[in-house]
């Protein structure tokens, strides 16, 4: 059994060697326990402090490509290593490594293909009271759209097993941490989380840069990853509230029209027709997304198909 444990780092020479300096290189249940970093696109000496400190493996970007697709690169380079459990961390050194054994310990088990750390949120002191509501606000969306359980979906302390990795394929590029797990429960896969520690904050977090931009960002994030998992429900729903409010209207307009009324309320016909016909057009694209969700699902099947075999004749060579 090899267990790869991924680093996502980008400008994090000031951080990292504390962070490599954590990692365990034994873990029970597993032969061997390897080291990898995925530089993205760092202008600093990122790599040079991860050579030093011993990283078995470099994924490298030449320009910054964001998290979430550092991550993606990260598990494309684990499978084709011939990782059997992958486990991403940060280069920050926000989490306590002394919990890897409790991620992987579900999948050893055959408890779960996916185990997520669950951080005290409530109790860290360097989150904000505004960061900690957003967190939670984001992981309770989370749970509504993917139907699971999982209390922290921001959380970057993650394992996994090597079908999950082949499974995963990351849209968005801001983060990948809400839409894996919308993606493991639209596939039902078998996702838990586990409690974990953090350490003391080395430095700010790159993703919130900005209370605003944060959550312009985790709305879009969200809302997007809705859609595409969820096209019927978000058009046939938004469909049916817009029919229906046209409805009203249109019922409203008719009432005062037999009361003799109707007179002056011509505006509410008008913006009635208009409502119907959005509200109808909404709920025919609800059918038309479906069809198309049906054809990401086959595509999806396909990739899926095509990494093993890659990743297969790789672990051969």
């Amino acid at each position: 059994m090899r267990l790869i444990i991924q680093v996502p780092c980008f400008n994090e020479e000031a951080t990292l060697a504390i962070a490599l300096a954590e990692l365990p290189r034994k873990v029970e249940g597993f032969d061997t326990v390897e080291w990898l970093i995925i530089d993205d696109g760092s202008r600093d000496k990122t790599v040079e402090v991860a050579l030093a400190n011993g990283v078995d493996h470099i994924v490298r970007f030449t320009k910054n490509q964001g998290l979430a697709k550092g991550f993606m690169a990260g598990l494309d380079a684990c499978l084709k290593l011939g990782a059997d459990v992958i486990l991403n961390t940060d280069a920050d050194n926000q989490y306590s490594t002394k919990n890897i054994p409790d991620l992987v310990k579900p999948i050893l088990e055959g408890r779960a293909d996916y185990v997520i750390g669950e951080r005290p949120i409530s109790t860290v002191k360097h989150f904000s009271p505004l960061k900690k509501l957003l967190q939670k606000f984001g992981s309770w969306v989370v749970r509504v759209a993917s139907g699971t359980s999982i209390p922290d979906a921001p959380s970057g302390f993650r394992a996994m097993t090597r079908e999950v990795a082949l499974k995963m394929n990351v849209f968005s590029e801001y983060t990948y941490t809400l839409e894996t797990i919308i993606q493991a429960g639209q596939k039902n896969l078998s996702i838990i989380s586990v409690p974990v520690e953090v350490n003391e904050e080395l430095r700010p977090s790159r993703l919130m840069k900005s209370i605003s931009s944060y959550i312009k960002k985790s709305i879009g994030t969200i809302v997007r990853i809705f859609i595409v998992y969820s096209p019927f429900k978000f058009f046939m729903t938004t469909g049916l509230i817009v029919f229906l409010l046209g409805a009203a209207l249109g019922v409203r307009y008719l009432i005062l029209l037999m009361l003799s009324e109707a007179s002056g309320n011509v505006q509410s016909l008008i913006l009635a027709a208009i409502l119907l016909i959005i509200g109808f057009q909404l709920i025919m694209l609800a059918f038309v997304a479906d069809l198309l969700s049906v054809n990401r699902k086959l595509l999806e099947d396909i990739q899926y198909r095509t990494r093993a075999i890659e990743a297969k004749d790789h672990r051969k060579s």
